[in-house]
């Protein structure tokens, strides 16, 4: 019986150790090979991010050289001032952009005579793209038979600032006609000028009517620049547009900004013996063009800064653009670009640093470094002084930022918050999970008891 009971004790000391050893390899499994596996092969995948190259963006400071010479043509400047040329002047300033970002300017100015080729040419004196849409408005066909060259005037006034403009945007022209076609505003007859008046508080509601007439914005892939020639009924002429201090606008135009322009063309008077209808009208396209070439100029940025005190300003020539002014156009669209990359960069940044399981595509980090380098070559060649290829540096860093910031694999609304994920896994390992840690816990308990119980001394 001894014998027995003995075997018996043995048999059950073995198999607990078994069960011992068991729990444990499959703790041992679970933990050293099952928990990492898993975690390696559910862990959101994060390309690396020049984090601190776009930080550095974020307080970026300009250096700006610009080179300004002056040419004087003989008999401009009187004998004692010409004596003194040439000469040479420095000037420093400090732009501020945002709180962190700002420019600091220094222009370099030399004074000089012109030389002969350059009498005789004094003598003779940031969308990636816009498309510009001129409207002929007439609200009254059966009175006035309007008649407007608007391809010879797009040909000779507006194609050669476009063509110069080829650096900084690409455009596309195009015009139509609108019969019919209201303000949508009742203008006031004004009995001191016996002409109808559109006053400056009506101007901003006589777009909207109008705009649901053009049709051009819809399936337009660039911002669209609108221009109409305005034409009034016979009902409601002379129409002239007053401004806010009450007098007549000398255009009798109005522009809105990244919209457009409108101008109210009014028709000769009627002779006595008139009275064949509808009338025909032939549009004055030069002075037409004129008002909306300023517009345009004014809607692209293009304006005149302040000039100093007894300086005088040359005319942009016939291209309706001079090369300084482009400059200065590629000069501020560059550093709005860089501005604008920086601002992308660091928001990109912030959301990725805060919601940790967004996956970061190698694709996406590839768009990142392409537009911190462009933005970098950017600003190297505006300290150079290469405008056409700070511009385009510029320009390639924006498409890039914008790339990265709008990869529909950011959105985070295509992975699980956290509470979803504990939903998930807990009834998958839970049910693995009980056994173990319980077999742990009678192992570790009666080990315990063993050390605790007494050992019998024969």
């Amino acid at each position: 019986m001894a014998a027995e009971a003995g075997a018996v004790a043995a048999l059950d000391a073995a198999e607990k150790a078994r069960g011992k050893y068991a729990a444990l390899s499959f703790a041992t499994i679970a933990i050293v090979v099952g928990l990492p596996l898993w975690w390696k092969t559910t862990e959101t995948y994060r390309a690396s991010l020049p984090y601190s190259e776009i930080a550095e963006l974020d307080t970026l400071l300009f250096q700006l050289t610009v080179p300004v010479t002056v040419v004087f043509a003989r008999g401009v400047l009187p004998a004692d001032q010409e004596r003194k040329l040439p000469l040479r002047a420095t000037q420093r300033a400090e732009v501020p952009l945002n709180s962190k970002t700002g420019v600091t300017s220094r222009y370099d100015v030399s004074f000089r005579r012109a030389t002969s080729q350059e009498e005789t040419f004094l003598s003779q004196a940031s969308a990636p793209g816009y498309e510009i849409t001129f409207s002929l408005l007439n609200p009254d066909p059966k009175s006035h038979d309007v008649h407007w060259d608007i391809e010879g005037a797009v040909r000779r006034y507006v194609q050669p600032l476009l063509d110069k403009l080829g650096s900084v945007a690409e455009f596309s022209v195009d015009s139509q006609i609108l019969y019919y076609a209201m303000l949508g505003v009742t203008p006031r007859f004004d009995a001191a000028s016996s002409s109808f008046v559109l006053s400056a508080h009506s101007l901003p509601h006589v777009i909207n009517p109008v705009e649901a007439r053009l049709g051009s914005s819809a399936a337009s892939l660039y911002p669209v620049l609108n221009f109409l020639l305005y034409v009034p009924e016979r009902l409601y002429s002379p129409l002239h547009i007053k401004g806010k201090d009450g007098a007549a606008v000398p255009t009798n135009a109005f522009h809105s900004p990244r919209w457009g322009g409108i101008m109210v063309y009014n028709v000769e008077p009627e002779a006595a013996n008139e009275t064949t209808l509808p009338r025909r009208v032939d549009v004055d396209m030069v002075h037409v063009m004129g008002v909306f070439l300023a517009q345009l100029r004014l809607l692209l940025g293009i304006s005149p800064g302040p000039l100093p005190a007894g300086a005088l300003q040359g005319g942009p020539g016939g291209e309706g653009l001079s090369d300084w002014e482009l400059d200065r156009l590629l000069w501020a669209r560059t550093v709005e670009n860089v501005a604008t990359v920086s601002t992308t960069l660091t928001s990109l940044a912030q959301l990725l640093g805060k919601i940790s399981n967004i996956v970061i595509k190698d694709d996406v980090a590839s768009e990142v470094y392409r537009a911190v380098d462009a933005a970098r070559e950017a600003m190297r060649q505006l300290e150079r002084g290469h405008l056409d290829a700070a511009f385009r540096a510029s320009k390639a860093a924006v498409t890039s930022s914008e790339r990265a910031f709008f990869d529909p694999s950011l959105l985070h609304l295509l992975y699980f918050p956290d509470d979803q994920k504990f939903a998930i896994y807990i009834p998958l390992f839970l049910p693995m999970a009980v056994p173990i840690l319980l077999s742990l816990a009678k192992i570790l308990r009666e080990s315990r008891q063993s050390r605790k119980a007494p050992v019998k001394v024969d």
